[in-house]
């Protein structure tokens, strides 16, 4: 008591000089005699003395502040006694060795209303086409067609168009791939430019010349360059309708591996440039080359306003089944849609590929004849050997009778007498030449063909939407209507096969490095999106704009056009050439640096307690993200500032690497968490000595908000415990080597299974490998076992072998062995507790956190993967399990919604594989087992209850699709997941093997949210003349419901330059919502026009749930969720040096010695 009344007496005294001095100093200022003289008309100098002199005295008070700022820690510090946590109690272990840890008593639930989990019991949509019952129907028998080799021979009879001509619709267009064989840049330089430019020019020859366009990727670069007048040019080129935008995206986006998030974004990033620039929206969606098609692609081109769309590569058997059935144009509807309100019409094509041999009609031999580009003399000719024929007077009625023949062969195959024909391939139209020989000679064949009323035909080039609103009119229904008769479809098409047993599965997996970084920066994207948008919008408010570096928004929008740039199919499916990967890397990795930059200038406004302090310097950050060199520990304390992306408020455990084990943490408000601290390891038998321990502690973050805390370097508190870490050798010969003060056990292995324990979960692991065994819940009598296995798939010895893209494996997988059992090391904590197993080409982790609510109900699992000694191997992670799934499990579509799916023994092990995005589930009466994944990844069920991963892949060889390469350039990657155990106490035994869609408990969803939107931890630099005081960011009144999900904060650009509107989406589970306000409008302002709009939502309509709710019973519905930090480490600004993957780095900060 005593030293504390010294302290405060030698504080205030320290307050009252300052105050004393800043009077002196404000006193001179007024009585200078050389300003009494001047009579008030300053020379310049002495206005530059008068301004450096207020500089000083806004110096002055900017250190008295942060004196005042010290004198409170000190206090702070000197009167926090024995180190009491919240609660006032200290941690302890229980009876079963699971330590109990002290809370501050808020209850461990959120409020939910009861009917909202009830939508996942009765949406089960109608369709009449749903696509495992037609999997289920199919032989998938590949039998010989004929000339149409993948389907069979159509038949017509000539009179058949008497009554009704056929309308013919030819779609010029060109399939520009932003990165492929070659780097965007280039394809750009040496290719599409020239397409863009020829088709301003040519275009304009003839007004019934028509020309589609997808990727805005290139065309706003294209747009860039282009003057004025071409740009005159191309808007009334759209105005007339000769030049349509389809899809209208920043790319044509990947629908596999995608997440939603990304998806959403690129098609936001393309339409905003569409409006700003040309001033029109696409009606019509065109996928030619995305490797498969899913459900939430339609979905999302539906609630973008577009009224049809057209699909490509879906398997060959299905396209053969829908052509016999005329079901190749249907209603394409959503699983869990009741209603029509999800419906999009959708056109598929029927043929092999987009190219001009395959679009004309069931022969490509008769239409290669008419890819005008293959006329003899030119660098590309027909592999059936037979050329096309310039169109002259003495061949034309030959010429249009054969490809009229075509025409209605294909026609035979679809409801309507109005026909498409697509006439392009890659990079077409880029010389002139190409636009006059396709042009002028199809232009004749029109007008023969129109001129000759006895042929019963009108052919025209045409849009995509003109066709479309040929087939609506030929219907009598309404633009995007369903007309009579055609079927509505529910599902997705994956996995796709072009030919044989040929599926196209490997891409699921390939390259999974940069997978897993495009799903860092997209939450990244999304952080900073959400915190500069509150940044701005409270800059605004305090009438601080000027003073803000509003230029960050540049970053946000280059990150934006990074993330959709590599949403492309040919990026993210990791089907790329190796420079081209890299390329996409460089831009991955200068993006994420940017958009740290933008998360730490927006956190560091947020946090000042007094905004007037505030002061941005491009050279001097206030915050960090990055370690790049050490430097010499500053005085205690250290801040750390940490932002919560998720809207839901979360207590979490929280890691950083600190210099030393005796290290303290405290909240805000002085309050002492409990903190582990654990080791690093060099080796799986050695402590590191380069860097400190890492320290987990406690923290309560606000929804969207930026919590700070104090770290100190001071002796042993009763809340800062050391983990408990025992090795477990394969052999006597081994010893462990540790680093004082954290000391180490260890023992010879023995086959006897070991336990970890919290106080939700126990997991079994074997004693011989250190994988995972077994998982018991708490109250749960009943042990289930989930055995984890490596094993490792070959390729064919045969010609046709696994590559980027294709999946041909030789056989069922082989069980990974090695020579040497591995060293385990077991550590244990008041925290979490991890088992890590380290094999030659893995390292895998299994660690369980001691914390109430979502975090402490699943299992963290973090693979390691190098693979880079191997040849023709796939590396893949089963677990096997005792539920009964039977056939039937659930995987994830773009981390949007769930899709059942079926093992097939009737088609080979590859086509039973399916794209992850983020979630994978098998289930039965009393059970369900979720896989959630922070990366896109091949999944499987092979067998009952078993789940199977493709980790990575390393192949030596093409597949013979283009590419060239094989998959030779792999990287150490680590895959990371969530482990989710849940009973089923009111689930009828039949419903969870019937095939009927699946829905993520809210437990699920929020253990996919933590796995995707990590906390981010910014410590405060070190400053001269100390830290100003920093407080708590709350953005929400209260968090939003544990159903909400806010998709994304958007700034959006005015006219002239500088963001004006704030675009909001927020996706409630099975709703969705769209609303867009000005940036000073709060965003509980803005969430609250979305809650009036739906009543229902209202969060005082909820109830409360406790913690004893099961899955059924709307299952547990926990706020405080766990987040082990992972932040990256940069050496060089090059992607190969981006080590996050390669290394588990946290945030790090130095403490000096108190």
């Amino acid at each position: 008591m005593k030293l504390r009344k010294q302290v405060t007496v030698c504080g205030g005294a320290i307050f009252c000089v300052a105050v004393f001095s800043l009077y002196l100093m404000l006193d001179r200022v007024q009585h200078d005699p050389a300003r009494r003289q001047n009579g008030g008309n300053f020379p310049r100098s002495q206005i530059s003395v008068l301004q450096n002199r207020i500089e000083q005295l806004e110096q002055l008070l900017e250190e008295n502040h942060q004196i005042i700022s010290h004198i409170k820690d000190s206090v702070m510090e000197l009167t926090d006694t024995g180190a009491v946590s919240p609660s006032g109690h200290l941690p302890f272990r229980s009876a079963n060795g699971s330590w109990v840890l002290p809370f501050d008593g808020r209850p461990s639930f959120v409020a939910v209303k009861s009917q909202d989990c009830q939508v996942a019991v009765d949406n089960h949509g109608q369709s009449d086409l749903q696509m495992l019952d037609v999997y289920s129907l199919l032989k998938f028998d590949n039998l010989d067609g004929g000339v149409w080799k993948q389907g069979f021979d159509i038949t017509y009879e000539p009179e058949e168009w008497d009554k009704e001509p056929l309308q013919v619709f030819v779609v010029p267009h060109s399939h520009n791939d932003p990165g492929w064989i070659k780097t965007f840049d280039k394809y750009f330089l040496e290719q599409t430019q020239h397409i863009l430019n020829n088709m301003v020019l040519k275009l304009g020859e003839d007004p019934r010349r028509r020309f589609i366009w997808s990727e805005i990727s290139y065309f706003s670069k294209w747009w860039e360059g282009a003057d004025k007048q071409k740009r005159e040019v191309t808007r009334k080129l759209v105005k007339s309708g000769q030049l349509e935008i389809v899809t209208g995206g920043w790319v044509m986006t990947d629908e596999a591996n995608a997440h939603y998030f990304a998806m959403l974004d690129q098609l936001i990033e393309g339409h905003q440039w569409l409006e700003t620039n040309l001033g029109v929206k696409p009606q019509s969606g065109w996928a030619i080359d995305p490797f498969g098609h899913s459900a939430t692609m339609a979905y999302l081109l539906k609630k973008a306003n577009l009224t049809s769309m057209l699909i490509q590569r879906v398997h060959y058997s299905i396209k053969k089944h829908f052509a016999s059935t005329r079901s190749l144009e249907f209603m394409w509807r959503q699983s869990w849609d009741k209603s029509s309100d999800s419906d999009i019409f959708c056109h598929m094509m029927p043929f092999y590929s987009y190219d001009v041999p395959h679009t004309c009609g069931p022969d490509p031999k008769v239409c290669c004849q008419f890819d005008f580009k293959r006329l003899p003399g030119g660098r590309v000719n027909c592999p059936w050997k037979v050329p096309p024929k310039a169109v002259v007077e003495a061949n034309v009625e030959e010429r249009a009778n054969l490809l009229l023949d075509q025409y209605r062969k294909k026609s035979k195959l679809f409801r309507s007498k109005v026909l498409l024909v697509p006439l392009g391939d890659d990079f077409r139209y880029d010389m002139a030449l190409e636009w006059d020989q396709q042009f002028s000679n199809y232009q004749r064949l029109f007008d023969y063909m129109n001129a000759h009323p006895q042929m019963h035909v009108k052919a025209q080039f045409g849009t995509l939407s003109e066709y479309f609103s040929a087939v609506y009119k030929a219907g009598g229904v309404a633009q995007g209507a369903r007309p009579a008769d055609f079927p509505v479809l529910s599902g997705d098409f994956f996995a796709y096969a072009d030919r044989e047993d040929h599926y196209w599965t490997g891409y699921f997996t390939s390259r999974p490095f940069y997978k897993s970084l495009d799903r860092v920066l997209e939450s990244h994207l999304r952080g900073a999106e959400i915190l500069y948008s509150l940044a701005l919008g409270h800059a605004r408010h305090a009438a601080m704009e000027g003073r803000y570096p509003v230029a960050d928004y540049a970053l946000l929008v280059d990150a934006r056009r990074t993330v959709a740039l590599f949403q492309h199919h040919d990026a993210i499916t990791g089907t790329a050439k190796e420079n081209v990967v890299v390329d996409y890397g460089a831009r991955l990795l200068r993006s994420l640096i940017g958009l740290k930059r933008v998360i730490i200038n927006a956190a560091h406004f947020l946090v000042m307690k007094n905004k007037e302090f505030y002061r941005f310097y491009q050279t001097e950050p206030f915050l960090e993200t990055v370690r790049v060199n050490p430097s010499p520990p500053p005085p205690p304390p250290r801040y750390l500032v940490l932002y919560n992306p998720v809207e839901q408020e979360r207590l979490c455990a929280v890691s950083v690497l600190v210099n030393t084990a005796h290290v303290r943490v405290l909240t805000e408000d002085g309050q002492t968490l409990p903190v582990q601290v654990s080791a690093q390891w060099a080796s799986p038998i050695q402590m590191t000595l380069l860097c400190g321990p890492q320290a987990t502690f406690m923290a309560r973050l606000p929804a969207l908000g930026l919590a700070v805390f104090h770290l100190y370097n001071m002796a042993d508190s009763p809340m800062t415990l050391r983990s408990d870490t025992l090795l477990r050798l394969p052999g006597a010969g081994v010893s462990a080597r540790a680093v004082d003060p954290l000391p180490v056990r260890s023992q010879q292995a023995d086959p006897q299974p070991f336990f970890i324990t919290t106080q939700s979960l126990t997991l079994g692991f074997s004693g011989t490998t250190g994988l995972l065994e077994s998982i018991r819940l708490k109250d749960d009598p009943q042990e289930v076992k989930v055995q984890m296995h490596f094993l490792v798939y070959g390729t064919r010895p045969s010609k046709d072998k696994s590559g980027a893209y294709l999946f041909l494996p030789d056989g069922t997988a082989k069980p990974y062995v090695q020579k040497e059992p591995p060293v385990v090391r077991v550590e244990e904590g008041p925290l979490f507790s991890e088992v890590v197993s380290h094999f030659q080409h893995f390292q895998q982790t299994v660690r369980i956190h001691n914390v109430p609510g979502a975090d402490g109900l699943s299992v963290e699992l973090s693979t390691a993967v190098d693979i880079r000694d191997q040849t023709n191997k796939e590396l893949a992670m089963r677990l096997v399990t005792d539920i009964q799934s039977g056939d039937v499990f659930h995987t994830d579509l773009n981390g949007f919604q769930m899709q059942a799916r079926r093992q097939f023994l009737k088609l080979p092990l590859q086509a039973n594989f399916y794209p992850m995005p983020s979630q994978a589930l098998i289930q039965d009466s009393q059970h369900r087992l979720s896989l959630h994944s922070a990366q896109a990844l091949g999944v499987a069920s092979l067998e009952s209850g078993q789940l199977e991963v493709i980790l990575d892949r390393r192949l030596m060889q093409d597949d013979n699709r283009g590419l060239g390469q094989g998959l030779k350039d792999n990287k150490k990657t680590v895959n990371r997941f969530r482990l989710l155990l849940e009973r089923r106490d009111t689930v009828k035994a039949n419903e969870a093997l019937n095939g009927a869609p699946a829905f993520p408990s809210l437990l699920g969803h929020l253990t996919g949210a933590v796995l995707n939107h990590e906390v981010l931890a910014l410590p405060v630099l070190p400053k001269k003349r100390g830290v100003p005081q920093l407080q708590t960011f709350c953005p929400l009144r209260e968090p939003l419901p544990c159903d909400f999900h806010l998709v994304n904060l958007r700034s959006v650009v005015s006219q002239v330059g500088l963001p004006s509107r704030l675009y909001l989406y927020l996706y409630i589970y099975f709703q969705d919502a769209f609303i867009q306000s000005d940036l000073d409008q709060t965003l509980d302002q803005t969430l609250d026009q979305i809650i009036d709009h739906s009543p229902d939502l209202r969060p005082d309509h909820r109830r409360e749930l406790t913690l004893d709710q099961t899955l059924d019973q709307t299952t547990v519905h926990y706020m405080y969720i766990y987040i082990y930090v992972q932040q990256t480490l940069l050496s060089k600004a090059t992607y190969n040096n981006y080590i996050c993957q390669e290394k588990e780095e946290q945030t790090y900060i130095s403490l000096s010695e108190k």
